[in-house]
């Protein structure tokens, strides 16, 4: 009889427990998002995830930056905007592209079509999740 009853009580106290978790009302629930991992980047921490992400990405840009000819010659400048999901599967995929000429646009978005698939795509929650970057591209001709 005592064991009954004992069990009896654990398991009154296990229902309670669940009911009172599934009242959510007034907590704030926070959810860290993990950025994706460049190729040859160490996965350790999301600061060091983040800043090697970060490097590369501009290393990227930089070394595939290429003024078009046509530009040049039409003596075309500035500031072009492309904003680009890092997809779930860790390729890129641009969301808009904003400012300059269409030969501007075109270059900027053939440099950020030109990232490599990322070791591992952002993370949120712990599953695959598209995180959205924006780099700035400022074309001058010096003229």
């Amino acid at each position: 009889m005592k064991r009954i009853l004992l069990i009896l009580c654990l398991f009154a106290g296990c229902t309670m427990m669940a009911q009172k978790s599934g009242n959510v009302s007034g907590n704030t629930v926070t959810m860290r998002e993990v950025p994706p991992v460049w190729p040859g980047c160490p996965q350790e921490d999301i600061q060091a995830i983040n800043a090697c992400f970060t490097k590369n990405l501009i290393k990227h840009v930089s070394a595939r930056f290429r003024y078009p000819e046509d530009a040049l010659k039409n003596n075309e400048e500035g500031v072009v905007t492309v904003e680009f999901w890092i997809k779930e599967d860790g390729t890129p995929e641009i969301q808009s592209v904003e400012g300059g000429t269409k030969s501007l646009q075109e270059a900027s978005r053939k440099n950020i079509l030109s990232i490599p698939k990322m070791e591992q795509p952002g993370m949120l929650n712990g599953k695959p999740h598209k995180i959205i970057y924006t780099v700035p591209f400022t074309y001058k001709t010096g003229k």
